[in-house]
C-alpha cells in the first residue's frame, strides 16, 4: 500500500470541535512554529548566580556614554541596577531620621525593637541604620549598622527588626552613638488585593469601572515604569513618585525623587517614557503643575532635552495635555512614529507636532480594553495587546486580532491578577508572548504567543512576570515568577540544566472520510535533532492515537520511540480516525518536525 503523508495546518486551533479541526494541531507546550512546521523551543539558564529580593515586573537595558551596559531590574521590594551580573540596590529613600532611633535588646533574643516616632514603615520594608553603638554583650555597633528588613510593626512608633546576632544581654539605647535610619520607599505586594484599585469599591459608588477611593500603603500591586534619558534612568512607581538615578554618580548611588531636581516636576503619575524622537520626559496620568492630586487622564512633558525642567514658560516645550475619554490611563507604548495611550475605555495616537503645541493627540478608536498597565508590546510601527476577552493591534487602524487559542485562554484566567499580564517580544521568531495567571493560581504560569510572521498563535506553561527582547544584550531575558532569579532564553535546550519537556498533538485525521476502519501498521517518521549536543540522546516519542466516532476521544494509544537513525516504526492500531502527538523529556534535545508518513489499509473492528 502507498504511504500516506501526514500534513497539518500550522499553529494551534482550540477555538472549533477537534472534528472540525482535522489536519490540525489542538494542543502544545514549549513548542512554536517556524515556516509552518513544529518544532521544540530554545531552553534557558541563569542570567546570573546572584539573586534579587520580590518579583521582577519591569527590565530595561541601556548603554551608557563609557559603553558600560546596564540592566534596569524593578521588583515588588526593591529596585536594582545590574552590572557586569551584580545587582545593586539603589531603591530610592522616602525619609531619613537623625538622633531619633533607639534600640532595645533581650537577653536571649535575636529581636530588636527600633523606636522611631511616626517611622511610616510597614512589615517587609527596609531600613539602613549609621551611627549607632554598641548596646553592650554581642549586639555591637557591627551588628546594628547595616541595612534591616522589618519583621513586625506593633505602632507607629516601634518596629522590630532580626538581628545578625544574639543579645546576651538586655539594654535599651543607642549606645551612645548618633543614629542616621535610612527609610526605603514601602514595599509593594506580590498580588493583587480585592478591594483596590481598578474596578474596586462598593456597587453604585462612582461611575463604572472607576477606582477604588482609598488604598492602603504596600495593598496595590508594584509596578514599574522605567526609561533611560541618556545615560542616566528614570523610574516611576505606578500611581506615585518619579525617581532619578544619575549615572555619574555610579552604582553605589540611590535614585532620588526628581522633585528634589525641580520642584515642578509631577509629585504622582502612572507611567513614564522618554519620547526618542525629540527626547522629552512624559508623565502620564500625573498630577497637574502646583498641584497635589492625581488626575489619570492627565499627561505631563519636560522641556526639550531636559529632565528636569517641567514648567512650561515661552522659551520652552514644557506642557500638559488631557486624554479626552476614558477614567484613567492603563498604558503608553511607544513605537517609531508615535506614542500609543490606551485608556480602560479608548486609544489614542500621540504625536510630536511641534511648538507651540509640542505634543498633539487624537482618539484611534472608542470601546476597546486593555488588561493591565504591561499588557501591550510595540513592534516597529505596530502595537499588540491584551484585552478584555480578546486581543488587539494597531497598525494604522485599531481592529480585533483574531485568534484560534481565545477560549482557552481567557477560559482559564485569574482575572483576579490581571495586572500581572506581562507582554513582550522575541523578534528573532517574530513573536509576542503575554504571560499570565491561570484561573488556578496567583502567579503568571502560562503563556499564549502569536507569531506575526506566521499569523498562527500557540501556547503553553512557563512561570515569567517580566520579559525584554535581545538588543543590547546577546538573548531575550525573563523574570521568573516564582523564583529571584533572571533568565536568558533562546539557549541551548535545557530549563536551566534540567530537562525541558515539549510536546504537540493534533486533531484526529479521517481515516476514508470516516466512513472505514483503517488499519495503521507503519510509521516513516520525519522529524530532524537541531544543534543537539552528542552526550544528548537524540530521541522523541510518536504516538498514534485512534479514534471511532467523532467526540468520543481517542481510545487507542501506539507510542514509539524515534532516534536520528530510525526509518520506520512497526505499529498497530486502527479507527476511523486517526491523531499524532510529539513529545520530548531527554536532557540537551532540541527537534523539528516534518512530514512523517503513515501505512495505512482498510480494515474492520478485528
Amino acid at each position: 500500500m502507498p504511504l500516506n503523508k501526514l500534513q497539518f495546518k500550522p499553529g494551534i486551533n482550540t477555538e472549533v470541535t477537534a472534528y472540525t479541526n482535522e489536519g490540525g494541531w489542538n494542543d502544545c507546550d514549549k513548542v512554536r512554529f517556524r515556516f509552518g512546521f513544529p518544532e521544540k523551543i530554545g531552553g534557558w539558564e541563569k542570567y546570573s548566580q546572584n539573586t534579587i529580593l520580590g518579583t521582577c515586573r519591569s527590565l530595561h537595558a541601556w548603554r551608557a556614554i563609557d559603553n558600560s551596559r546596564y540592566l534596569g531590574v524593578g521588583t515588588n521590594v526593591k529596585f536594582y541596577i545590574e552590572e557586569g551580573e551584580t545587582f545593586f540596590d539603589v531603591t530610592p529613600l522616602r525619609k531619613t531620621t537623625t538622633n531619633s532611633t533607639t534600640f532595645s535588646a533581650s537577653n536571649g533574643s535575636a529581636t530588636i525593637t527600633v523606636t522611631d516616632a511616626g517611622h511610616g514603615s510597614i512589615v517587609g520594608d527596609f531600613v539602613t541604620f549609621s551611627g549607632a553603638a554598641s548596646l553592650g554583650g554581642n549586639i555591637t555597633a557591627a551588628v546594628l549598622n547595616q541595612e534591616y528588613e522589618i519583621q513586625t510593626v506593633p505602632s507607629t512608633d516601634t518596629y522590630t527588626i532580626t538581628a545578625t546576632a544574639t543579645a546576651n544581654s538586655s539594654d535599651t539605647g543607642n549606645g551612645g552613638g548618633s543614629v542616621t535610619s535610612k527609610y526605603q520607599i514601602n514595599v509593594g505586594t506580590n498580588a493583587v488585593v480585592p478591594g483596590t484599585g481598578w474596578g474596586a469599591g462598593t456597587w453604585g459608588r462612582g461611575t463604572w469601572g472607576s477606582a477604588a477611593t482609598t488604598t492602603a500603603g504596600g495593598e496595590s500591586l508594584r509596578v514599574w515604569s522605567q526609561d533611560n534619558f541618556g545615560e542616566d534612568l528614570i523610574i516611576n512607581l505606578r500611581d506615585s513618585r518619579i525617581y532619578y538615578w544619575d549615572k555619574t554618580l555610579g552604582t553605589g548611588a540611590r535614585a532620588v525623587d526628581i522633585t528634589t531636581l525641580d520642584a515642578n516636576a509631577p509629585t504622582v503619575a502612572r507611567q513614564i517614557i522618554v519620547s526618542d524622537r525629540d527626547r522629552h520626559v512624559i508623565a502620564f496620568g500625573c498630577n497637574a503643575l502646583g498641584g497635589a492630586d492625581q488626575d489619570k487622564l492627565l499627561v505631563r512633558f519636560s522641556d526639550q532635552e531636559s529632565a528636569t525642567t517641567w514648567e512650561p514658560t515661552a522659551t520652552n516645550t514644557a506642557g500638559d495635555l488631557v486624554v479626552g475619554s476614558g477614567s484613567e490611563i492603563v498604558q503608553a507604548v511607544e513605537t517609531r512614529r508615535e506614542i500609543v495611550v490606551f485608556t480602560d475605555a479608548s486609544t489614542h495616537s500621540m504625536q510630536f507636532i511641534g511648538p507651540p503645541f509640542t505634543f498633539g493627540i487624537n482618539q484611534l478608536a472608542a470601546n476597546t480594553t486593555i488588561m493591565g498597565a504591561n499588557s501591550a508590546v510595540a513592534v516597529n510601527d505596530s502595537v499588540f495587546w491584551m484585552g478584555k476577552n480578546r486581543f488587539y493591534v494597531y497598525d494604522g487602524q485599531v481592529q480585533d486580532l483574531p485568534c484560534t487559542v481565545r477560549d482557552t485562554v481567557f477560559d482559564d484566567f485569574n482575572e483576579t491578577q490581571s495586572d500581572k499580564v506581562f507582554a513582550g517580544v522575541n523578534s528573532e521568531f517574530g513573536e509576542v508572548i503575554w504571560f499570565y495567571s491561570s484561573a488556578g493560581s496567583e502567579n503568571n504560569d502560562k503563556y499564549v504567543i502569536y507569531n506575526y510572521d506566521e499569523k498562527v498563535w500557540y501556547f503553553g506553561n512557563l512561570q515569567r512576570s517580566a520579559w525584554l527582547d535581545r538588543g543590547l544584550k546577546s538573548n531575550p531575558i525573563a523574570a521568573s515568577s516564582n523564583s529571584q532569579y533572571l533568565f536568558n532564553h533562546e539557549i541551548g535546550a535545557d530549563d536551566d540544566g534540567s530537562a525541558l519537556a515539549a510536546h504537540i498533538e493534533s486533531s484526529p485525521i479521517d481515516i476514508s472520510d470516516g466512513e472505514k476502519f483503517g488499519f495503521i501498521r507503519r510509521l516513516v517518521p520525519d522529524i530532524s535533532f537541531l544543534t543537539t549536543p552528542d552526550t544528548a540522546s537524540k530521541e522523541v516519542t510518536f504516538t498514534l492515537k485512534a479514534e471511532d466516532f467523532p467526540g468520543t476521544g481517542f481510545t487507542q494509544n501506539y507510542a514509539s520511540t524515534v532516534t536520528a537513525d530510525e526509518t520506520q516504526n512497526h505499529v498497530r492500531i486502527r479507527g476511523r480516525g486517526l491523531g499524532l502527538r510529539i513529545e520530548s523529556a531527554n536532557q540537551g534535545v532540541t527537534w523539528r518536525l516534518g512530514s512523517p508518513r503513515v501505512d495505512i489499509r482498510q480494515d474492520g473492528r478485528r
